[in-house]
């Protein structure tokens, strides 16, 4: 016997539909606008250079509040996409660990944004004092930094998984490109390659516009 759907039961549906979206659409403006307003100002703030300077350090000087709220805005779009990811891959491969992970590194966004980097290497611009230690801060920013990291690239790695489990290779593919250039990036940035700071930047951006792409795939098959 077929169950009779109530406007009842419509109505929650559509309402569980329409909150799944705006999560997951607060998943895909997060990446776009914390890429946009970092290499903003990374392109016009004095003494910046995106080859020596990790994107983190925008937060130093008069206009470091930008960074930070940058920072900040785009952790809890984050948080709020893992949520809406959870919803969207309930019951798949991944669907567990995924969203996990997302929420994760929205926290440690928050959290790095919070807890600013020390200034050095001539950044802010007139700062030329070379520091022989780091603050507390410092120390904070780079512990939520690299737990943010780790799991944005795990992430795309169980991401990949999900994708392969369900048959789209490319997508696949993919995350787990995604996730690697984070893995290279990071490496690379503290093993202190030449553009180091480029390099992370280049992986950092990749994987969070991927995650954002993938949430604006769902999104759109709600």
């Amino acid at each position: 016997m077929t169950a009779i759907q109530t406007p009842a039961a419509d109505t929650t549906a559509s309402s569980d539909s329409g909150a799944t979206r705006s999560l997951l659409t607060c998943a895909a403006v997060a990446a776009p606008l914390w890429a946009v307003v970092s290499l903003a100002q990374a392109a016009t703030r004095e003494g910046f250079d995106l080859t020596r300077h990790p994107l983190s350090l925008l937060s130093n000087g008069s206009l470091g509040w930008l960074q930070i709220a940058n920072f900040v805005i785009a952790g809890i779009l984050t948080i709020a996409g893992a949520a809406g990811l959870r919803r969207a891959l309930r019951g798949a491969p991944g669907g567990t660990w995924a969203p996990r992970l997302v929420l994760v590194n929205g926290i440690g966004m928050i959290v790095a944004g919070l807890l600013v980097m020390d200034p050095g290497n001539g950044f802010p611009a007139g700062f030329d004092a070379v520091p022989t230690s780091l603050s507390w801060h410092g120390y904070g920013h780079l512990a939520a930094g690299s737990i943010s990291f780790a799991a944005l690239t795990a992430a795309c790695y169980v991401l990949g998984r999900h994708f392969g489990r369900s048959g789209n290779r490319g997508h696949a593919v993919a995350s787990h490109v995604a996730g690697t250039a984070l893995l290279i990036g990071n490496g690379w940035s503290i093993s202190g390659g030449a553009a180091g700071s480029l390099v992370l930047a280049v992986g950092t951006l990749t994987a969070m516009l991927w995650v954002a792409l993938v949430a604006a795939r769902y999104r759109h098959s709600l």
